[in-house]
Formats: C-alpha cells, structure tokens, sequence
C-alpha cells in the first residue's frame, strides 16, 4: 500500500514534468497564500520495533481530516505546514498486551516547485523539513498498568503535485515521510522506543487565496 500510493504520486510528478504549457495561464508562483484540504492516511512501517526487553510493537493505520496552510515566497519555494485532527492508533505488543494512542503530527516542509512560475496547469513539487509529534491517551490493557509515549521530533520529506482548475482552486495528492520514534514508559518504567515512521497520504483539494 505504501509503496503502491508512493509510485502513483512520482508517477504523477515525472508526467508533469512534461506538461510545460497549458490553453489559459493560471499566475501560479511568488506570493500565493494556499490551503489544501482533505483525508488523509497514516500507514506506519510494518515492524515498529520492540519494548519491554524484546516484545516487538505493531502500530495499526489510521485515517482522517487533513489540511495545510502555505505560502510562496518565491515562484519555485514556499513553506508549508501540515496539520489534522488527532489520529488514533489501535497497537499491539506481542505476547504481552494490546493498547492505543492518539496523536498530532505537525509537519513543516520547505518545498520546491520546478514549474513554478510558468503556465502549467499540472504543478508537482518536493519538500522536506521537520516533524513534531504530540502523544495523548495512551492506554494499555494491563490492568493498573500505564503506557506513556514521549513526544518525537524527526525529519520529514514530501512529494505532491497541484492539478489547477482555475485561478483559485486545484486538485492535489500529496504524500509525507516522517521519522517518528518515540521513547516509551511501560507502569513508569523504561520500556524502549516505538518506531513508527509512516508514511501519510493525503487527496483533496487546493485554494489559493
């Protein structure tokens, strides 16, 4: 799943490339204030390491609203910060117990637009930059026993692409890859690190202001 979403979202960018011109200019470039709205999956890597001196740890998928704010500072960059409602993970450690935690994941990426500032109406980009994640309601099924997952800041890359519309609106894919490892506490006591590290896909829509 994660692989397939990757390769159709590079897919796309490469054909972009291609699409150089378009039959109406759309001023797409410096200055642009943006948000793009929309679902967004949260698919952590398939082993998520392990705690509690060898119990390995596996971190479900979760889905839900997404969006973005932006602005261009120059035709070809802009900044860019992803944020959602909280996303909630069912986990399980083997052997042991199963739990959950919510989480936010904040994301700001310094992107890259290569057609920026031409008429294509077929826009990819590239970005990369930090991730900071906030844990919350962690819980694990052992009774009088507490999970606690500190928060994680980690590197993060993108790739996307706009589809324009017209002059305001626009179609929009993106994907995230983001470092998020977090030190646990199982009944207060070090546990190890949980390595989650997903990769989240979003589809939706732009607006550019």
């Amino acid at each position: 799943m994660r692989n397939t979403a990757l390769t159709a979202l590079l897919s796309a960018s490469v054909a972009a490339a291609a699409f150089t011109a378009s039959t109406q200019a759309f001023a797409y470039g410096a200055g642009d204030i943006y948000t793009r709205v929309g679902v967004a999956k949260v698919a952590p890597k398939s082993d998520n390491g392990d705690i509690l001196s060898g119990a390995d740890v596996h971190v479900d998928d979760d889905s839900g609203f997404a969006f973005t704010l932006g602005y261009r500072f120059h035709d070809k960059l802009g900044l860019e910060l992803l944020a959602a409602q909280p996303f909630e993970h069912d986990l399980q450690v083997d052997g042991v117990a199963d739990g959950s935690t919510e989480h936010l994941p904040p994301t700001l990426t310094l992107q890259y637009y290569p057609l920026g500032g031409t008429d294509a109406r077929v826009q990819p980009y590239i970005g990369a930059g930090v991730n900071y994640t906030h844990f919350s309601d962690e819980e694990i099924d052992v009774a009088n026993t507490s999970l606690e997952l500190d928060d994680s800041w980690g590197a993060a890359g993108q790739l996307g692409v706009d589809v324009l519309i017209d002059e305001h609106w626009a179609m929009n894919a993106a994907a995230w890859y983001i470092d998020i490892d977090a030190d646990a506490k199982v009944g207060g006591a070090d546990a190890g690190t949980v390595e989650i590290d997903p990769v989240v896909v979003m589809g939706g829509i732009s607006y550019r202001f």
